[in-house]
């Protein structure tokens, strides 16, 4: 039987072409749209709700890590027009805290000088003038203001923190404004008292307008202090810059007694700050 070469190398063709279109077929992506996973949050009451909603406005604490770090202008002035100016300087990841403190007529004013606070993410240290101190009453007063002036700054975002405990007590109309109160507290491993904050979150914006704050490190309990904010939006961050407070009591109903003012300025992100910055 005699074979046609041209029949063989036509069949070799057909063959190749069929291979050919075959593998084409199987690298098409697939037309059929893929499912997305999404995580649904699982709140604890009303209270945690309406947190987790004011912190997709404020940007949680994630948004500030993401920042690296902050420096900025502290200013704090009592009734008596004593003033505290200090340059603060944070590392959100392990919440290492720095004050240069050029005016300090509230915070150790027996101390002629510059004064510099730090906390390095083990130890809290006090400079005067460049000399490193060792007094344990001015380290006590270094580390309630290092965590407190932190806390101050970043207070919105760890809202979220696992040892926030929630309870929503209601709403309030004040002075024609609708609010939502939630109270903040805190979990304790020692059972040590921990401070404790009432929100007044504006219906209207979601925002917090005020809050009720303790200082449980000073044994105020039963008499809070009534904060009020205005906000900034600094690199997409919503920062209440402007705070006055006084005391009050727990229905937010203040005294006549005048208003301690701070003020937050010169507000920088991401200024590639280190830990080496927050040793002494």
């Amino acid at each position: 039987m005699k074979i046609n070469p041209i029949l063989i190398i036509t069949g070799l063709l057909l063959t190749a072409c069929n291979q050919t279109t075959a593998t084409k077929t199987e690298t098409v992506a697939p037309t059929a749209t893929v499912e997305e996973k999404v995580t649904e949050m699982t709140f604890v009451n009303k209270g945690h709700e309406l947190v987790y909603e004011l912190c997709k406005k404020t940007g949680d604490y994630q948004a500030l890590k993401e920042k690296k770090d902050v420096v900025y202008t502290y200013t704090y002035q009592t009734p008596d027009g004593k003033t505290d100016i200090s340059t603060e300087k944070y590392l959100f990841d392990g919440e290492l805290s720095y004050g240069a403190y050029k005016k300090h007529q509230r915070t150790l004013p027996n101390l002629e000088g510059l004064i510099e606070q730090g906390y390095d993410g083990e130890n809290y240290w006090l400079k005067h003038n460049g000399e490193v101190l060792e007094n344990d009453a001015y380290l006590k007063r270094v580390a309630f203001n290092r965590p407190t002036n932190f806390y101050w700054f970043a207070m919105m975002p760890k809202l979220l923190d696992p040892s926030v405990v929630y309870d929503y007590k209601g709403e309030k109309t004040i002075e024609d404004k609708t609010f939502d109160v939630v109270k903040v507290s805190f979990e304790s491993a020692d059972n040590k008292p921990t401070d404790i904050y009432q929100l007044y979150i504006n219906k209207a914006t979601g925002m917090v307008d005020q809050f009720l704050f303790t200082v449980a490190d000073f044994g105020v309990m039963d008499t809070p202090n009534l904060m009020q904010l205005q906000y900034e939006t600094i690199d997409g961050i919503q920062i209440p810059t402007k705070r006055q407070y006084k005391k009050s009591n727990w229905d937010a109903e203040v005294t006549d007694q005048p208003w301690i003012y701070v003020t937050w300025s010169d507000i920088n992100f991401n200024n590639q700050l280190t830990k080496e910055d927050f040793q002494k």
